[in-house]
């Protein structure tokens, strides 16, 4: 119980230092790993009987850094895709187009962006595409008179919308619990309804709040004629996002040739040459790894901290500390994950891209949860850490690019986001119980 007990105190110092921004969390996962597995007596090198590994530097360490494999190698096919939308203008067309289809209806025009949003970051990863989305659409919002802070916000949102259906994160979720991605897609098209409608009530109330006319002229723009793209091959183009996502979706396309798919089907309705094309195709690949870099770096640490937390000698000096703890009950199970969502922030124990990548392995390691059970507790709780953490990049670049603090928008947004993860927990606790 003391080796458990020294392991929670590990956990709650490094989270501390994460939260205080004392150390990088690429640096935290890896560190907190190898401390839990210290504390529990893991031997750094060694063999057992059968001569088989079972010091940590082999099977946590090491193993580790591919034990997410096929998830970054999602990202970075996803990562790739979303380059060339951007730098063939298929982003900025979708934006725009859909301005277009507003027109001087504010109300009307917001919800479109939205839409658009959320479809783009069904593919789009990145802090590239981040950028490249926001400093169109947060403009539009603003020109057709929603404030800055409100404005943050609904683009916030919206891109929570979308990354509930995008299928590279799909993949790191499976990994991370060990389903199948059908059965994280089946939980998540009910936190994508959720989501949708807290999106829609958000802008509703901050419409009236600040009364903002629902009629007049909207300045959205015009699309540069160089980026332009038209007729059937412009329409088809802008496609692009929807196509991994029927595919692996409804046609159980393997994620890496989906995003190969889509990316053949952007270059073939964009380019206009075979030169051009392979001059995109290379140049976007360099460009994506790039923009996916942040993310196959936690990925990597979470790789290592999952293999920690499930390691055989670690699992037993845990698991009568967590039996104490994890309700195994439906009302308890509600109870218990509602209240502690908020967790998520600041890459706590309930953030599947922090800590709670091995708490959650840890739970599901009890068998008193199953691990549906598990996963829809955790993508619950993952809503408010998606768009809500004042440490995201994407946080932090909307707020600085809409002049307003980081902190205000996580303020405006936990009382949607916290009560969309409640609903999530309610959910699975009545899907999986």
């Amino acid at each position: 119980m003391l080796q458990g007990t020294l392991i929670i105190v590990a956990f709650v110092i490094i989270a501390a230092l994460m939260m205080t921004k004392k150390i990088p969390t690429l640096l935290a996962l890896p560190l907190m790993a190898v401390v839990i597995c210290i504390i529990a007596g893991v031997p750094a090198v060694g063999v057992d009987a059968d001569g088989k590994a079972i010091g940590w530097l082999q099977t946590v360490f090491e193993a580790g850094t591919v034990r997410m494999g096929s998830a970054i190698m999602a990202v970075i096919f996803g990562a790739w895709l979303g380059q060339i939308m951007n730098k063939t203008g298929i982003t900025e067309n979708i934006i725009k187009k859909s301005a277009e289809l507003g027109g001087d209806r504010p109300l009307v025009v917001t919800l479109i962006m939205v839409i658009a949003v959320a479809l783009l970051f069904t593919t789009l990863n990145g802090l590239g595409s981040i950028i490249m989305v926001g400093s169109i659409v947060l403009p539009i919002l603003v020109s057709v008179g929603v404030p800055a802070i409100s404005a943050a916000c609904i683009f916030l949102m919206a891109f929570s919308v979308g990354l509930t259906f995008n299928i590279a994160n799909w993949k790191s979720f499976s990994n991370i619990f060990g389903l199948e991605m059908e059965q994280i897609k089946s939980f998540e098209v009910y936190m994508l309804i959720a989501t949708l409608i807290a999106t829609v009530v958000l802008i509703v109330v901050e419409f009236k709040k600040n009364g903002i006319k629902f009629g007049f002229s909207a300045p959205t723009g015009d699309v540069e004629e160089s980026r332009q793209l038209k007729g059937i091959t412009g329409t088809l183009a802008m496609v692009s996002p929807l196509i991994p996502i029927v595919l692996v979706a409804f046609l159980k396309v393997p994620v890496c040739p989906a995003f190969v798919v889509g990316i053949i089907w952007a270059l073939l309705f964009t380019s206009k040459s075979f030169k051009k094309a392979m001059n995109m195709l290379t140049k976007s690949c360099y460009d994506g790894i790039t923009d996916a870099g942040p993310a196959i770096i936690l990925m990597v640490g979470i790789g290592i901290l999952y293999l920690a937390v499930t390691n055989p000698i670690v699992k037993e000096v845990l698991n009568p500390f967590l039996l104490k703890v994890v309700p195994s009950g439906r009302f308890g199970y509600i109870l218990f994950f509602a209240l502690l969502a908020p967790l998520s922030l600041y890459r706590g124990p309930m953030n599947l891209f922090g800590l709670g990548s091995g708490i959650a392995a840890l739970v599901i390691g009890l068998g008193t949860l199953s691990p549906m059970a598990v996963m829809g507790a955790f993508l619950a709780a993952e809503r408010i850490q998606g768009c809500g953490d004042p440490t995201n990049t994407q946080n932090v670049w909307t707020a600085n690019f809409a002049e307003v603090d980081v902190n205000q928008i996580t303020r405006k947004l936990l009382p949607y986001l916290w009560t969309l993860a409640v609903v999530g927990v309610v959910i699975s606790a009545f899907l999986y119980f």
